[in-house]
């Protein structure tokens, strides 16, 4: 695969997430960019790689999402103290960081991210 093509998924998973974010909450943060634009590379991989049923993609996508906002979370919010997000009220969450109706979420924003690594693959 091209790299011109990792790169577009990359920008191009930045950009949507913090759209998202912008309709969502009405701000955002660059480090949203970055996950966002890790989240689509890693997931187009994966979905080339790997021929899961859409299920699959969608629960497989949830968790690489999960894992990439509790990492960002980690490093942004408890480390560097930006205090981007906070879950701590949300239930059934892990220290502030990730929670499981955010991570449903993430789980049903797979389904669109499916279709456009479709669509990347025949780039």
């Amino acid at each position: 695969m091209k790299l011109s093509i990792f790169l577009l998924a990359f920008f191009l998973g930045g950009t949507l997430y913090v759209l998202l974010e912008l309709l969502w909450r009405g701000r955002s943060h660059v480090s949203m960019f970055c996950a966002g634009g890790l989240a689509l590379l890693l997931l187009h991989g994966l979905f080339l790689r790997f021929a899961l049923p859409l299920f699959a993609q969608c629960l497989v996508g949830g968790l690489v999402i999960t894992a990439i906002e509790f990492v960002a979370g980690a490093i942004v919010n408890v480390h560097l103290k930006l205090n981007v997000w906070d879950y701590s009220k949300m239930p059934l969450n892990l220290y502030g960081q990730v929670c499981l109706p955010f991570s449903l979420l993430w789980c049903l924003l797979t389904l669109p991210i499916s279709f456009l690594s479709g669509y990347l693959a025949t780039l």
